[in-house]
């Protein structure tokens, strides 16, 4: 089993070039759980696995590993000592080692049946020979996983590790990723720009956007209870519409959407996830195309001169104009 520990950030910055890549930024990778970091390029996800490496230090706030303080400003632990793992999208094995030699690089000298071990975990005993140029790249990426976990570390981070691989593979390869993790018990910080896979792997989600964390929360609370309108869009396709607060609600086009707690009158940004959208024959919206989207047809309509888009079950309705009705648990208000 893994050593592992909670990893936990409190108010951490990393500035460049008077920049800040992540500002005031809290949150915890709890132990032996998968906390996700999800945003896109610029975010500050990767800073962030940086800083728990021990890359690079901290500008302000601290790190710790379960209570032990491994950064804050003029004190960095040295990544060597800090006993994490690490996976990446370029899986970084070693082209002169077999399989089993790279797992069991770092360890005793005497490990190599224990990296044959950790190969048969991740379904790979029968390559332990084969060098890297010989493995597929969802091979490469089970040994450069095998190599993370094999000395037992206190937290291991994944950047991207899946990119670049088709769906079918990615799927099978995230699959085998998280029953290995679970299995040693490992803490796992997982980088993603994919809000699906960040809401199939992690127990903790952790939303980000230009260095500032938006939300931190189980996946189903993100989803279900953004904290504003990004951390919403982050987590999958939505329509927006900014109105004003008009008898406890905001008018859309599409309908009224309820907006607790703000000021009558007040400006309002109304969030609508794509799916919260039911439609029926009537007059409200026209149709202006309509496509298989996976198991759902994916619509886009048009009411008042603003398109949106719903994503509905092939057996709804066909009609050139529609009826909308607005979903409450997909539909946001946020103060505008």
């Amino acid at each position: 089993m893994s050593e592992a520990c909670s990893v936990s950030l409190s108010g951490v910055r990393r500035v460049y070039d008077g920049a800040r890549a992540l500002d005031d930024v809290t949150l915890t990778a709890p132990k032996g759980q998968v906390l996700a970091l999800l945003g896109a390029s610029g975010s500050g996800k990767s800073t962030i696995l940086r800083l728990i490496a021990g890359l690079e230090p901290v500008d302000a706030g601290e790190i710790r590993f379960g209570d032990e303080l491994v950064s804050a400003p003029g004190r960095t632990t040295p990544t060597e000592t800090r006993r994490v793992g690490m996976v990446f999208q370029d899986y970084s094995l070693f082209p002169h080692l077999n399989a089993a030699a790279n797992v069991a690089f770092g360890l005793e000298r005497s490990a190599r049946g224990e990296a044959i071990g950790w190969l048969e975990r991740v379904g790979l005993g029968n390559r332990a020979n084969a060098f890297p140029h010989e493995l597929s790249g969802g091979e490469q990426q089970r040994v450069a996983l095998a190599r993370a976990l094999a000395p037992r570390p206190r937290a291991i981070l994944l950047d991207e590790p899946f990119s670049g691989l088709d769906p079918v593979l990615r799927a099978e390869l995230r699959e085998t990723t998280l029953d290995a993790i679970r299995a040693a018990g490992a803490t796992a910080v997982f980088v993603t720009h994919d809000a699906e896979e960040a809401l199939l792997v992690a127990d903790r989600l952790a939303i980000l956007k230009k260095g500032k964390l938006l939300q931190e929360a189980a996946p189903r609370e993100a989803y279900d209870h953004p904290a504003n309108a990004d951390a919403a869009a982050a987590l999958g396709p939505v329509n927006v519409f900014d109105g004003r607060v008009e008898g406890g609600a905001v008018a859309t086009p599409y309908g009224r959407v309820a907006a607790p707690g703000l000021s009558e009158g007040g400006a309002a940004r109304v969030v609508v996830r794509i799916e919260a959208m039911t439609l029926t024959p009537g007059t409200t919206a026209r149709v202006r195309d309509r496509r298989p989207h996976v198991a759902h047809d994916l619509v886009r309509l048009e009411a008042q001169g603003l398109v949106w888009l719903a994503l509905v079950s092939p057996r709804a309705p066909t009609t050139e104009t529609v009826d909308v009705a607005l979903q409450p648990s997909g539909a946001f208000v946020f103060s505008g």
